[in-house]
């Protein structure tokens, strides 16, 4: 049996803006405007066309496959397995990063209404709470997860909307001109921390590639929506920045949305912005023990991970050990870490994974040269311009992210050898990887 394909071009774009849209764009833009002050806009616009020159290497490699994967997909196919499964853990570790920060932020915006929430053992149990439910939500059945996840996801963009139509209103007659100096006085090294940090903010559509088994004419579609959504993302990201510093100017704080609505609209407004960021936080927190945990099994039924990962629950038919494990771990790095470091962890881990693709577009036309796919002008040398962007802001992360992530390298190689070991010796396991529907 086969997917339905029925995800068309706008479908596609809709669920690209969806992915990329997260905690990033509500928690971040006031320490973008510290590092690099009033020229905090075009930064958004700098990391947007980086972001683009991937996505166009990412949208000639998605092009080459009909089926779901993505970027383990892709990288397995170009570079053979070591590769897809150094990818997929990666891709793993960006999730429970992303999950963690999702909820520290969560956190951050509760402390505003609760100062007690934001400290203490309070935090810890707070986290235990909020993860704990849609961990049970999801233990004890897809379908209920699922729409779990939905209800929570329904206002995510309202509030950016909101704010860009009253900001823009108020503030753009009033827009300066920036000096050549506001743009250089931070320096390289804070533009390229920067970068970093907008890594998260634009990353996430790559999650969008995981059906691509259900996409109408994905060879086009798919190029398509990745681009559409990518560029509605940036327009929507720059003029948030712009409005977050016309109505806070350099001020640094936790909160920004809700703080550049309490100017735009009076208290009122901040209150609004708060629980809409609750929502969509917390939705992501939850769609994440919802998907994550499936691609684990999934990869599990194909000897690429551990066979008990994709075990299924006797009763409740849900890949019970692996939405335990993953929730676990979001939980540790959401109690011992601080929201921009998760981000800049999950950055980090984007990063992998990116030069994973754009790597995969230089191997795919040499190895497959006649397939029928998307071909970007100038794709090799693109591809290369992507993956010395992505290491020149690589070297930006700190010793403790960096430890991290060079332990996920090893257990990724570990992994690699357990399971190339064990197809040495006939014993594949049979695993069914449980249905989404």
């Amino acid at each position: 049996m086969s997917f339905v394909r029925a995800i068309g071009r706008w479908t596609m774009t809709a669920l690209v803006v969806n992915c990329i849209i997260g905690s990033g764009i509500f928690g971040l833009p006031s320490e973008v405007t510290h590092l690099v002050g009033r020229a905090s806009p075009i930064a958004m616009i700098v990391a947007g066309l980086a972001m683009t020159v991937i996505m166009m290497c990412i949208a000639e490699v998605a092009s080459h496959f009909d089926e779901a994967g993505g970027a383990y997909l892709y990288t397995r196919t170009a570079f053979g397995r070591f590769a897809g499964v150094e990818v997929a853990w990666f891709s793993i570790l960006a999730a429970i990063g992303g999950g963690a920060a999702n909820a520290s932020l969560f956190m951050i915006y509760l402390s505003g209404f609760f100062q007690w929430a934001g400290r203490g053992w309070q935090r810890i149990a707070l986290l235990t709470m909020l993860i704990a439910i849609p961990t049970i939500a999801n233990y004890v059945g897809v379908r209920s997860g699922a729409t779990f996840a939905n209800v929570l996801t329904v206002a995510k963009l309202l509030p950016l909307v909101l704010l860009i139509v009253l900001g823009l209103s108020r503030f753009g007659r009033h827009f300066e001109l920036l000096q050549t100096s506001e743009i250089t006085n931070p320096g390289m090294g804070a533009w390229l921390n920067v970068l970093l940090l907008l890594v998260f903010a634009y990353g996430g559509l790559e999650n969008a590639l995981i059906p691509t088994g259900e996409v109408k004419e994905p060879r086009t579609t798919v190029p398509f929506g990745l681009l559409t959504g990518l560029f509605l993302c940036i327009v929507v990201y720059t003029l948030i920045q712009f409005v977050t510093v016309a109505a806070l100017g350099t001020t640094v704080t936790s909160r920004p949305l809700a703080q550049t609505a309490s100017v735009l609209i009076g208290t009122g407004g901040g209150l609004l912005v708060s629980i809409a960021v609750l929502v969509s936080t917390y939705g992501w927190v939850s769609g994440g023990i919802l998907n994550v945990p499936r691609i684990a099994c999934s990869l599990s039924s194909q000897g690429d991970f551990p066979s008990f990962l994709g075990k299924l629950h006797p009763h409740f038919h849900t890949p019970a050990t692996a939405i335990l494990v993953y929730s676990a771990l979001v939980w540790l790095l959401a109690v011992t870490g601080t929201y921009l470091w998760l981000v800049a962890l999950t950055s980090g881990s984007m990063i992998v994974i990116y030069a994973g693709c754009c790597g995969a577009l230089i191997r795919l036309r040499k190895i497959q040269p006649e397939q029928a796919a998307l071909r970007i002008p100038f794709g090799r040398v693109l591809a290369v311009i992507a993956i010395l962007m992505l290491a020149v802001v690589l070297t930006r992360l700190r010793a403790r992210e960096v430890l991290l992530m060079s332990v996920t390298a090893l257990i990724a190689s570990a992994n690699w050898w357990w399971a190339k070991r064990r197809d040495r010796k006939g014993s594949m396991p049979q695993v069914i990887v449980p249905s989404t529907k």
